[in-house]
């Protein structure tokens, strides 16, 4: 009977520890708010933070902005801040009514990011480079982990495309030798044509078959080439920016249905940004996203979307490369083939001393 009773008393004395116990609010649910109107032509990135009362019976109170967005984004953050479903904070044991700043974070090129916020126990990875770099681990070892990073050339043969409201416009054959991390030559032929653009560091030049003519580079051509450098996937999965930018986690954003990427984002000494994407469930890289200028001085969204990765020798590479320029396809690179880590002479980076050499093909 006494055993009887020590175990009573052990069981009620738990009961009342449980009954009693604090609980932090744990949010159940948080819907996205709707995308505005105007998604899609909005030039507008940034995080919304609202004040939130969560009151104890489980509902939803006042919502106040603490900081705003314009064009009606605030107003849909606010909206889908009241179908947030939540267990109320509890102090000893009842439920109370709590404040807590609640995020939502909007970016031009992906609508609204999945939300980061200070009203649960989840700890925000938002801007953490650490776990950038786990994305970009990942996708390093789907790629061929130590083969890929020891890739020091490329050849790459294939067409290059033009398109017109997702029609192809016009195509070349393109041949295109890497040395990395800054030396490239791509020769582009069709209809007669022939093209050569080479490139190393700082200087290069152009041997325009048409004219029969080689200009040497000017600085906007240049400038062009560097910026295609810091915007590739090879120059972020291989580290080249280090030193030069920071990297961050953004959050992660719709993709197809059903599925999300994660993003991470480099930023460099100068306030260049481009974003990379990768998927949240296999790691595959998936896209690039950044702005430019024009030569009418117009800001322009550009994208470059990965497709078709194919294993050579032990190397993964996209084989399909799709440009989208403020929303539409502009243009599709389509390997034939890829090499890796062959032997290229640096005399096919030198600028020819007339057209006649220009125009012979190089041997590797």
């Amino acid at each position: 009977m006494k055993k009887s009773s020590i175990s009573l008393l052990f069981v009620l004395f738990l009961t009342v520890i449980a009954v009693g116990q604090d609980t932090r609010l744990k949010i159940i649910e948080q819907p996205r708010p709707e995308l505005p109107v105007k998604h899609g032509t909005l030039d507008i990135q940034g995080t919304i933070v609202l004040r939130v009362q969560f009151l104890e019976f489980g509902e939803i109170g006042e919502v106040l902005p603490v900081k705003e967005l314009p064009a009606g984004l605030t107003q849909n953050a606010i909206a889908a801040a009241r179908r947030i479903k939540f267990e109320p904070e509890r102090k000893d044991g009842k439920p109370v009514t709590v404040y807590r700043e609640v995020q939502y974070s909007y970016s031009w090129n992906g609508g609204w990011l999945d939300a980061q916020n200070k009203s649960s126990d989840a700890s925000t990875t938002v801007n953490d480079p650490v776990k950038a770099a786990g994305i970009i681990a990942k996708a390093v070892e789907n790629l061929g982990g130590d083969r890929y990073l020891q890739v020091k050339t490329q050849v790459g043969k294939g067409k290059f495309s033009v398109l017109r409201e997702s029609t192809v416009a016009s195509f070349q054959a393109f041949f295109d030798v890497i040395v990395f991390p800054d030396k490239e030559r791509t020769e582009f032929k069709g209809s007669g044509s022939r093209t050569v653009q080479v490139n190393t560091g700082s200087t290069g030049w152009i041997f325009d078959g048409d004219q029969e003519l080689i200009k040497i580079q000017n600085a906007g051509q240049i400038d062009n080439f560097k910026q295609g450098i810091r915007t590739s996937l090879d120059n972020l999965l291989r580290g080249g920016w280090k030193g030069e930018a920071e990297l961050a986690y953004v959050g992660r954003r719709p993709a197809t249905l059903g599925k999300r990427n994660d993003v991470v984002k480099l930023t460099y000494k100068d306030g260049f940004a481009v974003e990379f994407e990768f998927a949240a469930d296999d790691g595959m890289p998936q896209k690039a996203v950044y702005k430019r200028t024009n030569d009418d001085g117009e800001e322009i969204k550009e994208e470059d979307r990965y497709a078709q990765f194919i294993d050579v020798n032990g190397i993964k590479a996209p084989f399909i490369i799709d440009r989208f320029t403020n929303g539409k396809a502009t243009s599709r690179i389509n390997f034939e083939t890829i090499d890796f880590n062959k032997t290229i002479p640096d005399s096919i980076f030198a600028k020819p001393a007339t057209p006649k050499e220009a125009k012979k093909d190089i041997k590797l």
